[in-house]
């Protein structure tokens, strides 16, 4: 698939903001999270197939155009030798938030180190191996620095995360009979 035939995704109908890419369609059981924390916050945005190896051109072309068809964020997910995400930051302006994808062997280890090592000048965030779900949560505070109501969604998600920590918590202590200090 070309990136031009990038199928969006998301709850916001509008131009998509960020772009989810892999090199293989079998990256997306891992990316697909990605794309679901876009969604929980209504961003808008695509995935495609944009491989480093097999279609050098069509990644190439991808990464150039990024900013000029409006995205904001690349998240791009690659397993093994991963060097989509370098690539793609080596070509576009644009954040690029590279996701460390597991394989068989290794267990995405290759690919988190290949990910993290970039040289410098060609910066790459990046997140846990499989991490995708962080990756499209760093997106989204990629994009609130200068959009406030997603800030606020941010902030109201957060919230929502201290309290289930806090009431995990509560779980805990009310089963070991309250909170004990030092051993």
């Amino acid at each position: 698939m070309r990136a031009s035939d990038s199928t969006m995704t998301g709850t916001d109908t509008s131009t998509p903001r960020v772009g989810i890419v892999m090199g293989s369609d079998s990256d997306w059981p891992v990316m697909k999270a990605a794309a679901a924390a876009l969604e929980e916050f209504g961003v808008a945005h695509e995935a495609d197939v944009v491989s480093a190896h097999r279609m050098p051109e069509e990644m190439l072309a991808y990464g150039k155009d990024a900013a000029g068809r409006g995205l904001s964020v690349i998240i791009a997910g690659a397993g093994g030798a991963a060097h989509l995400p370098g690539m793609l930051a080596a070509v576009t302006p644009l954040p690029v938030i590279g996701v460390p994808v597991p394989l068989k062997t290794l267990d995405g280890l290759d690919s988190l180190l290949s990910i993290v090592q970039m040289p410098s000048g060609v910066p790459v965030a990046t997140v846990a191996i499989g991490g995708a779900r962080n990756a499209g949560l760093l997106a989204v505070r990629i994009l609130a620095v200068s959009d406030p109501e997603l800030r606020d969604r941010m902030t109201a998600f957060q919230a929502d995360l201290k309290t289930a920590a806090q009431d995990k918590g509560a779980a805990v202590r009310g089963d070991v009979g309250g909170r004990r200090l030092g051993f």
